[in-house]
This record gives C-alpha cells, structure tokens and sequence, in this order.
C-alpha cells in the first residue's frame, strides 16, 4: 500500500537520495538542487512550502514539493519516483496531492520548471493540465521546459 505523508526530518536523508538519483540519472543535478536537498526546511518549508514523500512497506518511493513563489503563485519541484515504483500511480498520488493542496491555500498558478529530456514526467504534466510556456525565469541552468497550470481555469 502507498501512503502519502508530509516530510519531516527524520526523511532527509532519504529525500535527498531519491531525488539526487533522479538528477544524476538523467544529467540534471545543479548546485541549486543540492541547496534545496541539503536544507529542505529552508528553502521549502520555512517559506511556506510542502513537502510530500511516497512510503510503500516502510521505504520512501517518492516525493513532490509545492515551494511558495507568493500568494498566488507555488512551483511544483523535486517530483520524482524511484525506478522500481515507475508507472504504478505514484506520481498521480504525488500530483493529486500537491494540485488538492495548492487549491486549498487558494493559488491561482503551479510553474514548473523540467527538461525536455523528462517525457514521462512532461507527459504527466500535461495530463493534469500544464501548459508550456516561454522561459523567462528559470533557476536551473539545464531547465528548458517551463510549465505552468492555470488553476482559475482549472478548478478541481
């Protein structure tokens, strides 16, 4: 059984691992990613952000963070699921989560920054109604897709 909880420090460790292997997997990992891994308090949660892990039989699978831009606005980052839990639903959990949060603190917009190398994870996405956008902003250097959900349009 998967169970959705929000993060606490007792999972950093494993936080960091998962999504650390993600990145390195696919040729992503920045030093802003390993900022955000090594202090997730402070550049996630202590802004006003969520983190929420994936556990399955004791082991953490999976996470997505919601990280505050302003009232209105939140990114959607660190979403990822580790191999053996691919295609299983994990990321629609994941996604449902963060979307069920962002409507509930009433923003208006989720951005996303990814690459385009990603195309499950961008697949995802546009499922739940992301929308390509021009790149403007982007924090990461090896981010060339910039998405963004209008959740005014979108309502649940």
């Amino acid at each position: 059984m998967i169970e959705l909880i929000a993060y606490c420090e007792l999972y950093s460790s494993d936080f960091k691992r998962i999504n650390l292997a993600w990145l390195d997997q696919n040729g992503l990992t920045e030093d802003l990613d390993r900022k955000i891994l090594d202090d997730p308090q402070g550049t996630i949660l202590n802004s006003g952000g969520v983190i929420f892990l994936a556990k399955a039989d004791n082991e953490i699978i999976g996470s997505a963070a919601l990280i505050k831009e302003d009232h209105d606005c939140y990114e959607l980052a660190k979403m990822t699921v580790v191999p053996s839990w691919q295609g299983k639903g994990v990321g629609n959990l994941l996604m449902e989560r963060c979307l069920a949060t962002a409507r509930e603190v009433n923003a208006k917009k989720i951005v996303l920054f990814s690459s385009s190398k990603l195309k499950q994870a961008l697949g995802l996405y546009l499922k739940y109604g992301f929308r390509h956008v021009a790149i403007t902003d982007s924090p990461f250097e090896t981010a060339d897709v910039k998405m963004e959900l209008d959740l005014m349009e979108n309502p649940a």
